[in-house]
């Protein structure tokens, strides 16, 4: 049997790991000297009290003893595992946990490239073939990797800036000359796709490049925001996406703690 592990940067909370079929490996949050636990310790309300209070968090690798332990009781039993990270690019999670497992025939570690609801799709491809031998699922879901498009507009640049996620002459871009960008993906990094003058034209950039694009309806759109949807369920409001295809994600807290309050965006599959 095929197992799917998963990082909590991938934002499938505790409560959803059945509907997705995973197991999730919480990363570390590190906050004013404290150590917690993604989606286990840490409140909503304590989580965005602590970022309104400009303490930047930062985040680590899931313990990687708890992972091995973890996986191992898999593959005693003769389970293989596919474990599927958030972007190399972004965190050590990936480089860690493949070099830990390089020699188990029966563990493959994918590299997602993505974050959040990108990885949310590689899990519901990985989940259409259960009945196949791990490498087989590994590479459908490596096949599927670039055509997951991440449209996000964040409120601040800061939180990114300062988690190292996104250069100092990016986020001059959104901070110095007021211009309102649009976040994406690529080569596993955090890029400036567009840059928009005012959160409007910015959420019109989305609602275009989403038509332009595409969405393949096989798989769900899912919405994304940290902490308030306003500005999401507006921008659902003006698309044209089929709205019993939507899944909501208000991301885990160690995504918001790069991306700050108020973000939004879309992440689907294009056609």
């Amino acid at each position: 049997m095929l197992k799917i592990i998963v990082d909590s940067g991938a934002s499938i909370k505790p409560a959803e790991a059945k509907k997705y079929g995973v197991d999730i490996l919480p990363i570390k949050i590190l906050i004013d000297g404290k150590e917690y636990l993604d989606g286990v310790d840490l409140t909503s309300e304590e989580f965005y009290k602590l970022l309104a209070s400009k303490k930047f968090p930062k985040t680590a690798l899931p313990n990687l003893e708890d992972t091995q332990k973890l996986v191992e009781s898999y593959t005693s039993k003769g389970n293989q595992v596919l474990i599927i990270t958030i972007s190399s690019e972004i965190s050590g999670a990936n480089n860690a946990i493949r070099l830990m497992f390089e020699e188990n025939k029966n563990v493959r570690v994918v590299d997602s490239r993505l974050a959040v609801g990108g990885i949310r799709l590689l899990v519901e491809q990985a989940n259409r073939y259960l009945d196949k031998d791990v490498d087989f699922v590994a590479k459908k879901v490596e096949e599927l990797i670039p055509k997951v498009k991440i449209l996000a507009i964040p409120e601040t640049l800061e939180y990114l800036m300062k988690g190292g996620r996104l250069s100092k002459a990016e986020w001059l871009i959104g901070t110095v000359l007021k211009i309102k960008p649009v976040i994406t993906f690529k080569d596993g990094k955090v890029r400036v796709e567009a840059k928009k003058i005012g959160l409007k034209n910015a959420m019109n950039y989305i609602l275009q490049k989403t038509e332009e694009l595409g969405v393949d309806e096989s798989y769900p759109v899912v919405a994304s925001y940290t902490l308030n949807d306003k500005n999401l369920q507006n921008l659902i409001e003006n698309s044209s996406l089929n709205k019993d295809n939507l899944v909501y994600d208000d991301l885990s807290f160690s995504i918001a703690s790069h991306w700050g309050a108020n973000a939004f965006g879309f992440i689907f599959v294009t056609k």
